[in-house]
């Protein structure tokens, strides 16, 4: 590693500001640079946003990212850690301009959620406990070069942000990405070398070698390769994290000392241990009991316990004597996994819940699955629709992700009454949209490359009991092989939990710990870590883990691979009970893709004035056409109806066509059928389509008004034929250029079909 640091001169004091003398303890820029896979990543503070509690600003090639964190002096009324993490894609660091009406940033994509999701994962668990202010921490970019991503270089500017404030905050971290191509390791590789690689990995790490977030994205990658990654990746973040360190040290930061740190006094804790500690034990210790009835036994003893807390301790707070209770819960719960390898509903320490599939659950459908496992259960649903359904990102995404369409979809949707509750319905919040893009990491890569349709899965959990995300993936896997796609595997998901023990020596390093294989809601909820991992037989397509202590050691996380690898293929062996690969054929009632070819001479017809025709076969029948090319359009309808109703349509539109007799050059007598200010419509034969014959081809001198000329309606004109246009498929027709003593020998369509006919007679009669 090798660091460059500059110091610039030293800003003036200003004699308005009493933000913490913000100017002073800014009042020098310093840089530092971090070689990582031989490219350079700079770190700088004290040149931006000097007014923030913390400014730190990175680069990789010529893209920069800004990361702001303040955090308020006053605690805030919550009992949580409100912390806000915004990233926000802006169209200016790209050079375009929103395509909006307001020409502005408005709302929020679905990327910019995911990569907050991504920063808050990383950063949250670092902050002390009882550590409840108010912290705000914004990325914003400042300019996007179209080969580096910004997502990687925002999670360390605000780790840097954070380390170099007074903020209170266990940092720094570091983070990379590492991608996979042709067999090499590539530390956060360009956009160009992304689209060939099979992995997609995001590490952020600790001091001392620790994981404190994964996620990742792979195409059947093996184990033992996907733990090289991991390793690889945590080595490269202890660069960035000395780096960081290093600046610290340089500023000679020291961090605040909030008012008050939310904690429960000791001996409230103890008087809940006395009152309550056996029937907490004697809940958690009866198997009969499942998530509601447990809850709800949890919550008696709970009312008891604290309305004695209240009478012994009047001048308690609420907070307090809710968490003394929880405190209390949560060692006893913790201590039973630690000390008795036992779990609240039974299982051993590696076993999976109950496990149920079926298929084919709605016939109308084009597929469908019913996914249970224990007391979580999702409902999958597969649909097809025309390839122009498919996902196509906002120009802004595009030039700032590198996300192009996309024609296959998961959507998550997780109603209250799931877990016996009411809520608002309709939207889409950060927790679903996060937890289906998860599930859709998982699927996608099993998706054949080339496929006729648009493919959506919806997710919908019916009840929640822990993973339903992984529930997700092995639903929508069972409902895509019902419905007939021909994934390359089934796919399939776990979560496992941990139950750990720090050293009370040195709080950061784990002294015991024990991994729980398919972690019910209780568990994860009073757990230190929510490791998810789906993928086929073969190898890795997605993971995510979110780590709620300070850092995890690679140990653990090998531990963890492994033990979710072998949870994995049990699943997948339960599924394949119920249907082991895909259909051999789709749905009779599902949708069809067909190319027709419509003649150039039928193709005007086909389309109608100004594409009337096509809108109105949409309309009626629900198909959706597209033009391949001259004569061939792409048909996809819904149903087997609607293609059969369009076909009878094209059939009707191409009969009788007159004009494969219609001979280049040759002249021919028109009917005036209306007359137009820009010309007359004329038809060379009874059942023809009305064509424009305009007043540039009827006489060789300009005329304003076809009436110039006498011409009317009925009227019979001599005409000389000149095929199609390839352009635009129109007949091409002109009066003007019989005009000229050079006349051609007129004919009429009808004499054609008798010189026709006699020249075929009189063969005949040779012949015999």
């Amino acid at each position: 590693m090798r660091l460059f640091l500059r110091l610039g001169p030293a800003l003036r004091l200003s004699s308005r500001s009493c933000h913490r003398s913000v100017w002073a303890s800014h009042g020098t820029e310093r840089r530092a640079a971090v070689e990582l896979g031989g490219r350079k990543l700079e770190i700088s503070t004290g040149k931006l946003a000097r007014f923030a509690d913390g400014c730190s600003v990175v680069q990789l090639g010529e893209t920069s990212v800004m990361v702001t964190a303040v955090s308020k002096t006053k605690p805030s009324p919550s009992y949580f850690m409100p912390l806000v993490v915004d990233y926000r894609q802006k169209a200016a660091a790209a050079g375009r301009i929103p395509t909006n009406y307001l020409r502005r940033e408005i709302g929020t994509s679905d990327v910019e959620i995911l990569t907050s999701r991504l920063i808050d994962r990383c950063i949250r668990p670092l902050f002390p406990s009882g550590y409840y202010y108010d912290t705000q921490v914004l990325c914003n970019i400042l300019a996007a070069d179209g080969v580096n991503d910004p997502d990687v270089l925002a999670i360390n500017g605000a780790s840097a942000a954070l380390a170099l404030s007074d903020i209170p905050w266990n940092g720094p971290i570091g983070a990379v990405r590492i991608g996979l191509v042709d067999g090499e390791f590539i530390v956060n590789p360009t956009r160009k070398e992304m689209t060939s690689s099979t992995l997609n990995l995001v590490i952020a790490g600790a001091p001392s070698s620790q994981v404190v977030m994964m996620e990742a994205a792979a195409e059947n990658v093996l184990q033992q390769d996907f733990c090289h990654a991991v390793k690889l990746g945590v080595k490269h973040t202890q660069q960035i994290i000395h780096a960081i360190q290093q600046m610290a040290r340089e500023q000679k930061v020291v961090k605040r000392t909030p008012s008050k740190l939310f904690s429960v006094p000791a001996e409230m804790v103890e008087h809940v241990q006395q009152l309550a500690s056996d029937k907490i034990y004697a809940v958690f210790t009866d198997f009969s009991h499942d998530k509601v009835s447990r809850d709800e036994a949890i919550n008696k003893v709970r009312l008891d316990t604290e309305e004695k807390i209240r009478e012994k301790f009047p001048q308690a707070e609420a907070f307090e004597v809710i968490e003394a209770f929880d405190v209390v819960s949560k060692d006893i719960f913790r201590g039973l996994v630690l000390n008795e390898y036992r779990r609240c509903d039974g299982r051993d320490l590696t076993s999976l819940r109950d496990i149920s599939c079926e298929v084919d659950v709605f016939k109308p459908l084009h597929g469908s699955a019913l996914f249970q496992r224990g007391q979580t259960q999702v409902l999958c649903t597969v649909t097809f629709d025309s390839i122009e359904s498919s996902v196509k990102p906002d120009l802004i995404t595009t030039a700032l992700s590198g996300i192009k369409d996309k024609n296959f979809m998961l959507h998550y949707e997780f109603p209250p009454y799931a877990t016996n509750e009411i809520g608002k319905m309709g939207g889409m919040n950060r927790r679903e949209l996060g937890h289906g893009a998860l599930a859709e990491k998982a699927l996608r890569p099993v998706i054949p490359k080339e496929f006729p349709f648009t493919i959506r899965v919806t997710s919908e959990v019916l009840e929640s009991n822990g993973s339903s995300s992984m529930a997700s993936a092995c639903g929508g896997s069972l409902a895509l092989m019902d419905a007939g796609v021909p994934i390359s595997s089934a796919v399939a998901g776990v979560a496992v939990g941990l139950i750990s023990k720090p050293n009370p020596e040195k709080p950061s390093d784990i002294q015991d710990y024990r991994l729980l294989t398919d972690i019910l809601g209780i568990e994860d909820y009073n757990g230190d870590m929510d490791f998810k991992m789906a993928g086929t037989n073969k190898g890795i397509t997605a993971l995510q883990a979110d780590i709620k202590i300070p850092g995890l050691p690679l140990k653990i996380v090998m531990e963890a691979v492994q033990q979710a690898t072998v949870a994995k293929r049990e699943i997948l062996a339960i599924m394949n009970k119920t249907i082991s690969k895909p259909r051999a054929s789709r749905k009779e009632n599902g949708p069809l893709v067909e190319n027709v070819r419509v003649p150039m001479s039928r193709r005007a017809r086909f389309v109608g004035p100004g594409g009337h025709n096509l809108r109105r076969l949409q309309a009626q029948t629900g198909v959706t056409i597209s033009q391949v090319d001259e004569e061939t359009f792409s048909i996809f309808a819904p149903t087997p109806t609607a293609m059969s109703e369009t076909q009878e349509f094209i059939t009707e539109i191409c009969k009788d066509d007159q004009e494969q007799q219609l001979e280049f050059g040759a002249v021919y007598t028109a009917t005036i059928t209306e007359i137009r200010d820009i010309g007359v419509m004329v038809k060379l034969y009874p059942n023809m389509t009305p064509v424009l014959l305009h007043n540039s081809q009827l006489d060789h001198k300009r005329i304003k008004h076809p009436t110039a000329l006498g011409l009317e309606v009925g009227q019979q004109i001599q005409v000389k034929y000149f095929g199609r246009d390839p352009t635009d498929g129109r007949m091409r027709l002109s009066r003007k250029v019989l005009q000229s003593p050079a006349a051609t020998v007129v004919k009429t369509l009808s004499e054609r079909q008798s010189i026709n006919m006699g020249a075929a007679n009189g063969q005949q009669e040779s012949s015999s």
